[in-house]
């Protein structure tokens, strides 16, 4: 591979894809790592005075803010319902949407944009790591910057705060776990999906862990409360240790498994190497990942500078979802909307919008990404984006929207797409190459797997007959129209 190659295998893996002048830098892709680590250090929660959804309540400190529980604190609850009507229901689903939709197209905005690549996209992985969806959205922003604050630091930290997230606490019906009544979700999850893997642990495991959960619950003003009248004080066996365990203890215990290394660094392979894990590879990142205590900078940067991680077999391999697919598309072209509003409707059509994971398993990736609807739509995206195409579409029913059943002719999202893009670092790039080698040159620009060579010949034929003035933008839609470009 070319040092071009690598560079831009790292930046879609490590980010959403690159930029052409992150290519003309001369750094070779340890540095260029380097870069994306160090321009992630800060921490930028996902708001600011431009987006007013951060003040936006999800109204479930109406008539539920009353709400006292045992303790005497308040208690987080659901968007109260009951005693509303038609018209005032209507008028919550359409706030806490309108707050949904502007997180995440702030949040897509981000990372198109941002210098912070490897933060973004760490925080886009956790975000389906600790799957979590509630109808409160100031609770599930507060866990994004959560997790995005700690995104590159230590897994433990990470995962003791998370597991103190209202919104999580709330989604996994910790609420409900309490002494004499425990409730298992919560410690089940924590264990078969945030740590150790299903296998590791036994039901009675489980049990014993829920009653060290018990008393663990959210406030109405977002906080993480402990109710000692609801916890269960008494010994717990977890893992073979017998102790007086509560929820802090379990999370560490967890920790002090190796398996718990092994089960994430083999998340992280699949999600920024390759869909199938090799054990040589995992094996070595998993130990030094333990015995660094979770140290999550340092394994990206043990795997990102693996000989390994730049092999054939890894490079252009893996699926994009929709998510690198759209910020993708944006960040490469410095793609701008006038309205952002037709994102929304192809995240939903393609079958992952951000803050809606479909489980607590979150999304299953891979080949699940595509079928004969979605490539349909994928391959229509460059058109619709670059062509200011309309972009039609009967979106799917999903029994977890804010507005379930309603008839298909309201689900239809048709709206025309104004799109600007900014063509000329790429016109820069190609500068120099001779007209009939620009196309093959844009390939290897756009694309992370080899351009098919009858693929070649009818992207020549296009620009052979394209406009002087719209020849580049006639390549970069076509090349965005192949299947290659869905893969990264």
């Amino acid at each position: 591979m070319t040092t071009q190659q690598e560079l831009q295998h790292l930046y879609w893996r490590a980010g959403f894809g690159p930029r052409p002048d992150d290519l003309t830098t001369g750094l070779s892709p340890r540095k260029a790592f380097r870069k994306l680590l160090h321009d992630s250090e800060a921490f930028v929660p996902l708001d600011g005075p431009q987006m007013h959804y951060a003040k936006v309540k999800s109204m479930a400190a109406g008539p539920a803010a009353d709400q006292m529980n045992a303790a005497g604190t308040p208690m987080m609850a659901e968007p109260m319902r009951r005693g509303l009507s038609a018209q005032q229901r209507k008028l919550q689903n359409q706030q806490l949407r309108s707050a949904y939709n502007a997180m995440t197209t702030g949040w897509l905005d981000r990372m198109a944009t941002s210098p912070a690549q490897l933060r973004e996209k760490m925080t886009f992985f956790w975000h389906g790591h600790f799957a979590c969806r509630v109808r409160q959205a100031d609770a599930a922003l507060q866990l994004n910057n959560t997790v995005r604050r700690l995104a590159l630091g230590k897994f433990g930290d990470l995962l003791l705060a998370v597991s103190r997230e209202p919104a999580m606490l709330s989604f996994l019906n910790n609420q409900q776990n309490k002494k004499l009544r425990p409730n298992e979700n919560f410690a089940r999850e924590v264990m078969e999906l945030f740590t150790i893997g299903r296998g590791h642990y036994t039901e009675q495991d489980v049990k014993e862990a829920a009653r060290a959960f018990t008393g663990w619950a959210g406030n109405d003003r977002l906080e993480f409360v402990f109710r000692p009248r609801q916890h269960d004080d008494g010994t717990k066996t977890f893992l073979g240790r017998a102790g007086n365990w509560g929820g802090e203890d379990i999370l560490r215990i967890l920790l002090e498994q190796p398996q718990t290394a092994e089960f994430i660094v083999t998340k992280l392979y699949r999600f920024f190497v390759n869909d199938t894990p090799n054990p040589t590879h995992i094996q070595p990142l998993a130990k030094a990942f333990f015995q660094s205590q979770y140290d999550i900078s340092d394994l990206l940067e043990r795997m990102f500078s693996a000989d390994w991680f730049y092999d054939g077999a890894n490079v252009g391999t893996r699926i994009k979802s929709p998510i690198e697919l759209l910020a993708g598309v944006r960040r490469t072209l410095q793609l701008q909307l006038d309205d952002p509003k037709p994102l929304l409707g192809y995240q939903k059509a393609l079958g992952q919008t951000l803050f809606q994971p479909p489980n607590v398993a979150g999304w299953p990736g891979g080949r699940n990404w595509i079928d004969s609807s979605s490539l349909l739509l994928r391959l229509q995206l460059p058109q619709v984006l670059l062509r200011n195409a309309e972009f039609n579409v009967a979106l799917k029913e999903d029994e977890n929207d804010l507005a379930p059943s309603v008839a298909k002719a309201d689900r239809t999202f048709r709206q025309q797409v104004k799109a600007r893009l900014n063509l000329a670092p790429i016109a820069r790039v190609l500068a120099k190459v001779p007209l009939a080698q620009q196309p093959a040159r844009l390939s290897e620009l756009l694309l992370q797997s080899p351009i098919r060579p009858q693929n070649l010949a009818l992207l020549e034929q296009v620009a052979a007959k394209a406009p002087a003035e719209d020849r580049l933008r006639t390549m970069v839609t076509s090349l965005l129209s192949l299947p290659e470009y869905q893969l990264m």
